[in-house]
């Protein structure tokens, strides 16, 4: 990468670290430290909401998702009004009436102390994971195009998030995710600005041929288990995932207990409900049209740089004959697509754009035997998804350009990674250390506690992305991680607003809940992730609630025994 493009990364870290120290200012008490003194107004918490959720993986994950899927994937985001508005009139102002910092402090007040610790637990395990999966976005592409030691490219993006959230707490992450935003979404108008001025043809017929392969398709009404993104699996499971992650997952509660008022806490969900499908789609274009582009300038045969060299080292000669077949099968597709783009009619057209699709399956074919080959060589799951984007900023965008993506990327990671880690450290020391292990200590101690646990969760969280960057489609691992957990967890905060529910209902049913979507995960795998978040809340709903009733029914009946016990 051109030196000039490394300076602007190198400014653009320098200034996030020290605007992050800076921002540490009254941050000495826990109060301040967690929550801000509850003084954040709403439109900075949300648009910390929104950069907590465009991470790394949008940026990089997503695109490719767009290059290789298309739009479907925006059909996973079609619950987010939905929940925005049920959450506005349940859990947003049931939390902020508490006066708690966790959510979990007010489970323990509605049921007690084991629901609380159970379920702040699996918080922080699902949030660990999390976190560890958004490092990896960057860290493994950074590792892959560069050529770094993997542990240092998660390194590049864990040890300055670590340093500022540690300073500044939830003060730092909220105003650093603010300006971050801005620079997601200049470098995110820049990168579609170039493509339009390199594409060489018309955006009506850029469009044109990317219907033809079905990526301008959003909607999808089929109603199946099996199929990962339909209308019917955004709705349902999208809306269940969506409740439990702004309602009951603590990275995101904590944004709206910091807020200024309940008004202010609803309007900043508002403000995600409004804009996060326009700007997902946006995301998700970009992906297209960066697949429309490779149409006319040739693409590499596997974009993961790592895998290339490898498979180039080991097995040159076959690598060198499915290069050659795939320039040739390139060379056609281009040519039809440019008829295709060129025709003079509605009816010649259509006529180019089926020869288009049978030259782009050709050439997809042969670009498959190139995975199969890496994964031979490597022994890794071949997934171009993470590296399409990458590859076109590096190879295609002007100097300066690249610099601001790369920084975009790490700017992206950075300000979801800050919000995990402070969630996480939240969780730790006010629903664990201060319940049981130092109830009466003062808040210099819990602060420097928390700023431990901080650097401890980083280290996980950095070990995760190792292990994550080998599982595939990066914004699909982190949807999978949480779906696992999130339902179950919803659920619990769901029996917390029936009537005559208990705790014995709220544990029995949070087990079951996380059972059933265990045994689903291992013996029905055709049913989709987003319809775990719905398995799981409806279990424990179910469960709790006759736990409650048959937990009621032993009290009235042994009270009824003592009664007539005294009686005789």
């Amino acid at each position: 990468m051109d030196p000039l493009n490394w300076i602007v990364v190198a400014a653009y870290l320098a200034y996030v670290v020290v605007d992050g120290l800076r921002r540490s200012k009254g941050t000495h008490r826990i109060e301040g430290y967690f929550l801000a003194g509850r003084s954040l107004p709403w439109w900075a918490v949300g648009l910390s909401v929104m950069a907590t959720q465009l991470s790394a993986i949008t940026l990089i994950g997503t695109t490719g998702q767009g290059a290789t899927d298309g739009l479907r994937f925006v059909q996973f985001y079609f619950g987010l009004p939905l929940a925005m508005a049920l959450l506005g009139v349940t859990l947003v102002p049931l939390l902020r009436g508490a006066k708690v910092y966790t959510a979990y402090e007010y489970l323990e007040r509605r049921f007690g102390p084991s629901t609380r610790a159970l379920t702040a637990f699996l918080f922080l395990v699902s949030r660990g994971l999390a976190a560890g999966t958004i490092i990896s976005a960057p860290g493994v592409v950074f590792s892959a195009v560069f050529g770094w030691p993997l542990a240092w490219s998660v390194a590049l993006v864990g040890a300055p998030t670590v340093l500022y959230t540690m300073a500044g707490g939830i003060q730092a992450v909220t105003w650093t995710d603010v300006k971050q935003m801005f620079l997601i979404v200049a470098a995110l108008v820049a990168v579609v600005a170039v493509l339009f001025v390199q594409m060489p043809v018309s955006p009506g017929d850029a469009f044109q041929i990317a219907g033809a392969t079905g990526r301008l398709q959003v909607f999808d009404f089929s109603f199946s288990f099996s199929e990962k993104y339909t209308f019917w699996s955004g709705l349902f499971g999208g809306t269940v995932l969506m409740m439990s992650y702004f309602g009951a997952d603590q990275s995101q509660v904590q944004r709206y207990l910091a807020a200024r008022s309940v008004r202010a806490a609803k309007t900043s969900l508002l403000m995600s409900a409004y804009w996060k499908i326009p700007l997902q789609a946006c995301v998700l274009l970009l992906g297209v049209l960066i697949f429309v582009f490779y149409q006319f300038q040739r693409p590499p045969l596997l974009f993961n740089p790592a895998h290339e060299r490898a498979v180039v080292e080991a097995r040159a000669d076959e690598y060198e004959a499915l290069q050659s077949r795939f320039d040739e099968a390139f060379a056609l597709r281009e040519t039809a697509a440019r008829q295709a783009a060129d025709a003079p009619n509605e009816t010649a057209a259509a006529r180019a754009l089926d020869a288009f699709q049978a030259r782009e399956a050709a050439a997809q074919e042969i670009r498959g035997e190139a995975l199969a080959l890496a994964q031979e060589v490597t022994g890794e799951r071949p997934e171009d998804v993470n590296y399409i984007v990458p590859r076109f900023v590096l190879g295609n965008l002007p100097v300066g350009f690249a610099g601001l993506f790369v920084a975009a990327i790490l700017a992206a990671a950075m300000s979801s990674v800050s919000s995990e880690l402070n969630s996480l450290s939240t969780a730790t020391v006010v629903d664990f250390y201060r319940r049981w292990f130092r109830p009466e200590a003062g808040d210099a101690h819990y602060l420097a506690v928390s700023k431990v646990a901080t650097a401890c969760w980083g280290l996980f969280a950095c070990g995760v992305a190792v292990y994550a960057a080998s599982l595939g489609s990066l914004i699909e691992v982190v949807n999978r991680f949480g779906s696992f957990f999130y339902g179950s967890i919803l659920g619990v905060f769901l029996l917390a607003m029936i009537p005559g529910t208990r705790e014995v209902g709220a544990v029995a049913g949070l087990v079951a809940g996380m059972t059933a979507v265990g045994l689903v995960s291992l013996f029905a795998p055709e049913v989709e992730f987003l319809w775990h978040n719905v398995i799981g809340a409806g279990v424990v709903v179910a469960v709790g609630t006759a736990a409650s009733g048959a937990a009621a029914v032993r009290a009235r009946a042994d009270g009824s025994a003592q009664r007539q016990g005294r009686g005789s």
